[in-house]
Protein backbone atom coordinates (compact mmCIF):
# COMPACT_ATOMS: atom_id res chain seq x y z
CA UNK A 1 0.00 0.00 0.00
CA UNK A 2 1.38 3.37 -1.02
CA UNK A 3 1.02 6.17 1.49
CA UNK A 4 1.58 9.74 0.39
CA UNK A 5 2.63 12.51 2.72
CA UNK A 6 0.10 15.27 3.15
CA UNK A 7 0.55 18.37 1.00
CA UNK A 8 1.04 20.46 4.15
CA UNK A 9 3.96 18.30 5.31
CA UNK A 10 5.54 18.41 1.85
CA UNK A 11 5.21 22.22 1.80
CA UNK A 12 6.80 22.56 5.23
CA UNK A 13 9.75 20.39 4.18
CA UNK A 14 10.22 22.51 1.04
CA UNK A 15 10.04 25.66 3.13
CA UNK A 16 12.74 24.39 5.50
CA UNK A 17 15.03 23.61 2.54
CA UNK A 18 14.45 27.11 1.21
CA UNK A 19 15.07 28.69 4.63
CA UNK A 20 18.40 26.87 4.92
CA UNK A 21 19.56 28.73 1.80
CA UNK A 22 18.02 32.18 2.34
CA UNK A 23 18.14 34.50 5.30
CA UNK A 24 17.08 38.10 5.64
CA UNK A 25 19.69 40.67 6.64
CA UNK A 26 19.24 44.34 7.55
CA UNK A 27 20.61 45.29 4.10
CA UNK A 28 18.51 42.70 2.23
CA UNK A 29 15.55 41.43 4.27
CA UNK A 30 13.41 38.43 3.35
CA UNK A 31 9.97 38.79 1.70
CA UNK A 32 8.04 35.83 3.10
CA UNK A 33 4.74 34.74 1.56
CA UNK A 34 2.06 32.55 3.11
CA UNK A 35 -1.09 31.50 1.30
CA UNK A 36 -4.07 29.91 3.00
CA UNK A 37 -7.31 28.82 1.37
CA UNK A 38 -8.96 32.15 2.17
CA UNK A 39 -6.19 34.76 2.49
CA UNK A 40 -2.63 35.72 1.61
CA UNK A 41 -0.01 37.18 3.93
CA UNK A 42 3.31 38.85 3.11
CA UNK A 43 6.01 39.98 5.53
CA UNK A 44 9.41 41.56 5.11
CA UNK A 45 11.63 40.11 7.83
CA UNK A 46 15.11 40.86 9.18
CA UNK A 47 16.22 37.42 10.36
CA UNK A 48 19.37 38.71 12.08
CA UNK A 49 17.38 40.82 14.54
CA UNK A 50 14.29 38.62 14.36
CA UNK A 51 12.01 41.55 13.45
CA UNK A 52 9.16 41.89 11.02
CA UNK A 53 9.84 45.21 9.29
CA UNK A 54 6.75 45.42 7.06
CA UNK A 55 3.63 43.28 6.81
CA UNK A 56 0.49 43.16 4.68
CA UNK A 57 -2.39 40.71 4.46
CA UNK A 58 -5.74 40.36 2.78
CA UNK A 59 -7.29 40.20 6.26
CA UNK A 60 -6.57 43.91 6.85
CA UNK A 61 -9.59 46.16 6.63
CA UNK A 62 -8.15 48.66 4.11
CA UNK A 63 -6.79 45.89 1.87
CA UNK A 64 -9.97 43.81 2.02
CA UNK A 65 -12.09 46.85 1.13
CA UNK A 66 -10.37 47.13 -2.28
CA UNK A 67 -10.84 43.44 -3.14
CA UNK A 68 -13.82 41.50 -4.40
CA UNK A 69 -12.34 38.17 -3.21
CA UNK A 70 -9.39 37.62 -0.87
CA UNK A 71 -8.14 34.34 -2.32
CA UNK A 72 -7.62 34.89 -6.06
CA UNK A 73 -4.81 36.07 -8.33
CA UNK A 74 -6.12 39.66 -8.38
CA UNK A 75 -5.92 39.79 -4.57
CA UNK A 76 -2.35 38.50 -4.75
CA UNK A 77 -1.41 41.21 -7.27
CA UNK A 78 -2.90 43.91 -5.09
CA UNK A 79 -1.15 42.54 -2.00
CA UNK A 80 2.17 42.60 -3.89
CA UNK A 81 1.64 46.28 -4.70
CA UNK A 82 0.72 47.07 -1.08
CA UNK A 83 3.75 45.29 0.43
CA UNK A 84 6.09 46.95 -2.09
CA UNK A 85 4.68 50.42 -1.37
CA UNK A 86 5.00 49.93 2.39
CA UNK A 87 8.55 48.60 2.01
CA UNK A 88 9.62 51.52 -0.18
CA UNK A 89 8.11 53.95 2.34
CA UNK A 90 10.35 52.35 5.01
CA UNK A 91 13.41 52.62 2.75
CA UNK A 92 13.60 48.95 1.77
CA UNK A 93 14.15 48.43 -1.95
CA UNK A 94 15.98 45.07 -2.21
CA UNK A 95 14.71 41.82 -0.71
CA UNK A 96 15.19 38.05 -0.88
CA UNK A 97 12.01 36.27 -2.00
CA UNK A 98 10.84 33.35 0.17
CA UNK A 99 7.95 31.54 -1.50
CA UNK A 100 7.25 29.59 1.68
CA UNK A 101 7.39 26.16 0.07
CA UNK A 102 4.60 27.02 -2.35
CA UNK A 103 5.04 26.41 -6.08
CA UNK A 104 6.07 29.59 -7.91
CA UNK A 105 2.99 29.96 -10.06
CA UNK A 106 -0.48 31.42 -9.78
CA UNK A 107 -1.00 33.55 -6.67
CA UNK A 108 2.60 33.40 -5.42
CA UNK A 109 4.01 34.41 -8.82
CA UNK A 110 1.39 37.17 -9.17
CA UNK A 111 2.37 38.63 -5.79
CA UNK A 112 6.07 38.53 -6.70
CA UNK A 113 5.55 40.09 -10.14
CA UNK A 114 3.37 42.87 -8.72
CA UNK A 115 5.95 43.63 -6.03
CA UNK A 116 8.68 43.82 -8.70
CA UNK A 117 6.60 46.13 -10.88
CA UNK A 118 5.92 48.36 -7.86
CA UNK A 119 9.65 48.85 -7.28
CA UNK A 120 11.06 46.03 -5.12
CA UNK A 121 14.20 44.35 -6.45
CA UNK A 122 14.72 40.59 -6.12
Amino acid sequence: MVRKESRAKVRIKKHMRIRNRFSGTPERPRLSVFRSNQHMYAQIIDDVAGNTLVAAATTEKEVKAKLEKTNDVEAAKYLGEVIAKRALDKGIDTVVFDRGGFIYQGKVAALADAAREAGLKF
